[in-house]
């Protein structure tokens, strides 16, 4: 596979050639409104926006199969006590996916906030022959790891939902080809796009286990492709969802 300089179809992710068959990759995401704030739309603490945030910048670029190298947080909040709330998160979330990484960070000094709102961008480096893109093969299964959630349905612990560590965990299975994290557009999205670009077609299980038009929210699932004898032990739910042919 030969990439050039691109910014992933669909995806929060750029890679950078900076050698001969290594890449930078850049991954991002935000969050606005969510939080402990006056005008925030959904209530939760500023440490659970955090964790969320960090987990799905995360989550975009270990999916392809590259090391996390640093990560900035630009919170337009002030300092205390949001961005301290925001920061505890985010170092958390790192901690529980086994990174210890430099942290760069920027809150808002100067202007009174009445919404939460934070940035994360996760730096990394892959080198071409480890990048998971464009490994799907016709006759590989769809799989899906956790359950779409969004909104006040998410929360920290819910063992239904995929996580950063998760994400690493899955791409440690040598079987596995393709990992995408899925947002807002939800699973029959994902995996549309998935076909499209890997020159298939989707055949549907007759019957699907989890709603795959609904939003998945901060990625509280991810799709997977793989042959159909895989075995992915100790991460779980796992669906079954068609075949890719």
């Amino acid at each position: 596979m030969s990439l050039k300089n691109k910014a992933l179809p669909n995806r929060d992710v750029v890679l950078i050639k900076i050698q001969q068959e290594k890449y930078l990759a850049v991954a991002c995401d935000s969050a606005g409104g969510i939080g402990e704030k006056e005008r925030d739309v959904v209530k939760v603490s500023p440490y659970i926006t955090g964790r969320f945030t960090c987990r799905v910048a995360l989550m975009e670029l270990l999916a392809i199969g590259a090391k996390p190298l640093t990560i900035a947080a630009t919170i337009s909040c002030e300092p205390s006590p949001t961005g301290e709330g925001l920061l505890k998160g985010i170092k958390d979330e790192l901690s529980a996916c086994g990174l210890d990484i430099p942290l760069a960070i920027s809150t808002e000094k100067n202007i009174p906030t009445c919404q939460t709102a934070l940035g994360v961008t996760v730096v990394g480096i892959a080198d071409e022959q480890g990048l998971r893109m464009g490994r799907t093969k016709s006759g590989d299964i769809i799989y899906c790891l956790g359950v779409p959630k969004v909104a006040n349905e998410v929360f920290l612990d819910d063992p239904e939902i995929a996580d950063a560590l998760a994400v690493k965990q899955l791409s440690a299975f040598s079987e596995v080809h393709d990992i995408i994290p899925v947002g807002s557009r939800g699973i029959k999205g994902e995996v549309e796009h998935l076909a499209l670009v890997s020159g298939l077609s989707v055949r549907w299980e007759s019957v699907l286990p989890v709603n795959t038009e609904k939003s998945a929210g901060p990625s509280t699932c991810v799709i997977f492709t793989a042959p159909e004898d895989v075995e992915i032990k100790g991460l779980r739910p796992v669906f079954r969802l068609g075949t890719l042919v």
